[in-house]
């Protein structure tokens, strides 16, 4: 594509000048980049990872984590209880993500206006950026008829016990159904940044670099005044020796709600001490059932099914959606953290397992901080997130209702991630449930959907960002993406973030 560079095309320092510098690719960058584009502002991206188009997605599982992943796929809490999936190339998260796209429920932004002090934002003025993301990205509700097992096991359980079950949407046109979301699409099907947004944004001027790692914002008399950034060699992913500088006039963090906030710590701007905190990951647990018949878990659209039947549990209880799960085998023994005869057994029943996943609405009661971004002394990123008494109390129910629908759904036995796994035969066993412990350490956690760090709100006591995402200390610093949620959204966030940047390109262009 015109305008991309890659770490190759950069043998030399360079020092750059733009209207925009966005630090980050993804869901939040690539939108805002091709909006402003289209504006007339003159813009670069900023992007660590590499690269990649469909040719380079060869379906192994060995190639996609260690290439497309943060960290080779194994990032975790600093108490490695939690396993932390987090795309990492040209598209961000939207190149290994699942597809499936949810508008920002509107009582999470009642809650953000009402407890947080977000002003201006509401269902309403969302309404038409969504529907722009939309149309560009092809979001529209998969047939029912196309649902795969795995998601079919969710979709007859919950419907066997008369529980709410819905179709999911899902971002993709000319989709093949291969089931290979997450290691990048092969056939160009799903509708990912580096396929829509991104290109946009260079037909229209924008400048994009891969291989690129935003290191620090300068700022002095109280603005950014440039943007240092480290080349890196295309093959290893190790610092070439090479450094970018760009000069913007309005720097954007679109780096997410890990390496964004991280990347303002380095910059030493974190004058209220509220950046990386209230970090939210919808913590997911899940309950695998074997089937009589086959599941082929690792075929079919990732994810075409949902439940909210348990999101609302009551003002002191954490709620949770159920959703499905891949079941191919890199996945299953990484997010699951199996080993040894455990991962054994698994395996040997692949194709008859379907997984049930429950996704944790974090940060909704006045309890819930949820976790921290901070940095390691050698300036690597540390993520803290403990496991509070309300949330293990969500993990204990969600293992119920999950192995509920399993039977329901006829599993011929029904087993948990528990270090030591409960094993259930019927649905008789599920008593043994309430036996077994739950929270860090004690069975599986993973996250897909990392939130907050970056809160948006009225008080600069409490936020980082304003209402408009414009930092509250930094006038020409700007945060879109994921990070500046005060709260989870009780649902899967990538469209929250298409929107919300659709919708912020207009203030960022106002502040030139």
């Amino acid at each position: 594509m015109n305008g991309l560079f890659t770490g190759s095309d950069l043998p030399v320092d360079q020092e750059l000048t733009c209207d925009v510098c966005i630090v980050g690719s993804g869901a939040g960058g690539a939108v805002l980049a091709a909006e402003l584009a289209g504006m007339g502002v003159d813009v670069i991206v900023l992007e660590e990872g590499g690269y990649y188009t469909r040719s380079d997605f060869t379906l192994h599982e060995a190639d996609a984590y260690p290439m497309l992943y943060q960290e080779r796929g194994m990032r975790t809490t600093a108490d490695v209880a939690i396993t932390v999936l987090q795309g990492r190339a040209v598209g961000g998260g939207t190149l290994v993500n699942w597809t499936t796209c949810f508008r920002t429920p509107e009582e999470v932004l009642a809650h953000w206006a009402s407890i947080h002090g977000v002003e201006g934002l509401d269902s309403a003025v969302l309404a038409p950026h969504f529907e722009a993301v939309e149309t560009r990205l092809g979001i529209a509700p998969w047939a029912e008829d196309l649902v795969n097992a795995n998601n079919g096991v969710l979709l007859r359980g919950c419907r066997a016990l008369g529980w709410k079950a819905d179709l999911i949407r899902r971002n993709v046109q000319g989709c093949a159904n291969s089931g290979y979301c997450g290691l990048g699409c092969p056939v160009d099907g799903k509708q990912a940044m580096h396929l829509t947004y991104l290109p946009d944004a260079l037909q229209r001027g924008a400048r994009l670099y891969a291989n690129c790692r935003a290191d620090a914002l300068v700022v002095e008399g109280g603005r950014v005044v440039a943007i240092e950034a480290s080349v890196l060699d295309e093959a290893h992913e190790r610092p070439t020796g090479v450094r970018l500088r760009v000069r913007p006039r309005i720097a954007v963090s679109s780096a997410g709600a890990v390496n964004g906030p991280a990347l303002l710590l380095r910059s030493g701007l974190n004058g209220n001490g509220r950046v990386g905190k209230r970090t939210f990951l919808q913590p997911v647990v899940g309950v695998p059932g074997i089937y009589d018949e086959r599941i082929d878990g690792y075929w079919g659209a990732p994810q075409s099914v949902s439940s909210h039947q348990f999101i609302d549990r009551g003002p002191e209880k954490v709620g949770y959606f159920l959703e499905a799960a891949p079941v191919h085998p890199m996945l299953v023994s990484t997010a699951f953290n199996l080993f040894g005869d455990r991962l054994n057994e698994m395996l040997a029943d692949l194709s008859h397992i379907g997984v049930v996943i429950a996704v944790h609405k974090d940060g909704f009661l006045p309890q819930e901080e949820g976790g921290t971004v901070s940095l390691r002394r050698d300036g690597r990123v540390r993520i803290d997130y403990p496991i509070s008494p309300v949330l293990a109390e969500a993990m204990r129910s969600a293992h119920g209702h999950m192995a509920r629908i399993q039977f329901a759904a006829g599993a011929r036995s029904v087993g948990t991630m528990h270090n030591d796994p409960v094993m259930m035969a019927t649905i008789d066993d599920l008593p043994l449930l309430d036996k077994a412990r739950y929270g860090a350490l004690e069975h599986t956690i993973f996250t897909a959907h990392q939130m907050g760090g970056c809160a948006m709100g009225k008080d600069p006591a409490s936020s980082v960002v304003d209402s408009s995402l414009r930092h509250h200390e930094v006038p020409n610093l700007f945060v879109v993406d994921g990070s500046v949620f005060p709260t989870s959204l009780g649902v899967n966030p990538s469209q929250t973030i298409y929107g919300l940047a659709h919708w912020a390109a207009a203030g960022v262009a106002a502040a030139l």
